[in-house]
């Protein structure tokens, strides 16, 4: 049996590609029925806004190439597969492992380290399990990748630094503060950015968010839906007083926010800081705010350079993460590799319980006055006798299956028991990419 992938990502295909041949989830059970009617003994298929891609265990990969690319462009509805095949990258053997190692710990990512590919890993798995496509090998293949996924964000740092202006902000705001518990945010602006930007509040831990708008009703339909608090644009000098950190994400042509606003406000504050971040281009807030005692302004470039400091330091994390992923490369190997020696083994454990058995009843007939107790206690003594004695060599035909020499072993211990003769499946091919 071989491992192979076959997929296309936002590196390989524009959005035009990717959205036609993306499986929305009330359509996985069908298309996962599909995937199950292919010659493949095993298939997970896994689709994303940025990729589709399905894992296959076959016979020949070469076949399963083709039935894949058959696949891809019927649950894309694209009559020609020709039409995807310069979109498409193909992975077999180890590479095909490595490739979703890497996927699940977020490397092969549109920002490097994203935490929300690892949960769609595991859905992917789920449903194909679910949909009975899932066999041993893949069994084996996605429960370490997830493994992988969740070591590479204990004992990394890949996902834990912010990468978008809007989360910077907010956790520039968090290092200031040390914590937003109990701290009181209004948001300016009720657009998407602002959104994003209240939601990472609120994950923060603040609870009190006032979204200020020039349109009532888009800062009231935020607010329901955050649970925060509207207040008309001209209502907002006012609330300065009041509140810890303004975030700002408009698309006004000018300053929403003055130094005449800000200076009435610290007045009325009495010492306590304000932060300000203006994260909307033309900027919202009136650069001379911060020239004002108590007020602290961030600009989008002041953001910007934290964002690209942050995406260094993934980038960096990104190759202990490497690291992590070459260890479980190399146990994937020894478990595949242990596979080899299964047969062998099972005709072991099946010839000694063979013997085991005869033995057991020929001395059972002998004691014809053994209460039932007994004769238990008795079979239970040859059950462990018959473990006790195969645990080593068992271990030790899988361990040389690890080291490379799975056929020597299974042809000495085939001649031991006189077993018969098992063949060894070659080991899987590093593949094309």
């Amino acid at each position: 049996m071989q491992i192979a992938m076959i997929g296309l990502n936002f590196k390989t295909a524009p959005v035009a590609i990717r959205e036609v041949l993306a499986v929305p989830a009330e359509a996985i059970p069908a298309a996962l029925g599909r995937l199950s009617a292919l010659p493949l003994a095993e298939g997970v298929l896994l689709s994303t806004c940025n990729r589709t891609e399905v894992y296959a265990v076959g016979e020949n990969v070469d076949e399963l190439f083709r039935a894949l690319t058959g696949y891809l462009a019927e649950v894309g509805t694209i009559a020609d597969p020709a039409g995807i095949q310069p979109h498409l990258y193909m992975h077999q053997g180890f590479e095909a492992v490595e490739h979703l190692f890497r996927v699940a710990c977020g490397l092969d990512s549109m920002v490097i380290g994203e935490t929300q590919i690892l949960g769609q890993v595991r859905d992917a798995y789920r449903d194909s399990t679910s949909a009975d496509t899932v066999g041993k090998v893949l069994h084996q293949l996605f429960e370490q990748a997830i493994a992988v996924g969740k070591r590479a964000q204990s004992e990394t740092r890949i996902g834990q630094s912010a990468v978008s202006v809007s989360y910077a902000a907010v956790e520039l705001a968090k290092k200031v503060f040390r914590t937003l518990d109990g701290r009181r945010c209004m948001a300016i602006g009720a657009g998407d950015t602002a959104k994003l930007t209240v939601k990472h509040l609120q994950a923060s831990g603040v609870k009190d968010i006032i979204i200020a708008n020039r349109t009532l009703e888009r800062a009231e339909a935020l607010a329901r839906e955050i649970g925060g608090t509207a207040i008309p644009m001209a209502e907002m000098p006012s609330h300065l007083q009041h509140v810890d950190v303004v975030i700002s994400s408009t698309g006004a042509p000018g300053y929403v926010l003055t130094k005449q606003h800000l200076a009435e406000a610290i007045r009325l504050r009495r010492g306590r800081p304000i932060f300000l971040f203006d994260i909307a281009v033309p900027r919202d807030i009136d650069p001379e705010t911060g020239t004002l005692e108590g007020a602290f302004l961030y600009d989008i470039d002041d953001l910007q350079a934290v964002v690209n400091a942050n995406l260094q330091e993934r980038a960096e994390e990104g190759k202990r993460a490497v690291r992590i992923i070459e260890e479980e490369l190399d146990k994937f190997r020894s478990w595949l590799a242990a596979q080899s020696v299964v047969p062998t083994i099972k005709l072991l454990r099946d010839k000694v319980e063979s013997i085991r058995e005869q033995e057991l009843s020929r001395t059972l007939n002998r004691l014809p006055d053994l209460t039932d107790r007994e004769r238990a206690i008795i079979e239970q003594m040859s059950v462990v006798l018959v473990n006790k004695i195969l645990n080593a060599p068992t271990q030790r035909l899988k361990g040389m299956a690890g080291e490379g020499t799975a056929g020597e072993a299974i042809a000495t211990v085939s001649k031991l028991f006189d077993l018969p003769g098992t063949e060894v499946e070659p080991a899987l091919k590093e593949g094309r990419g």
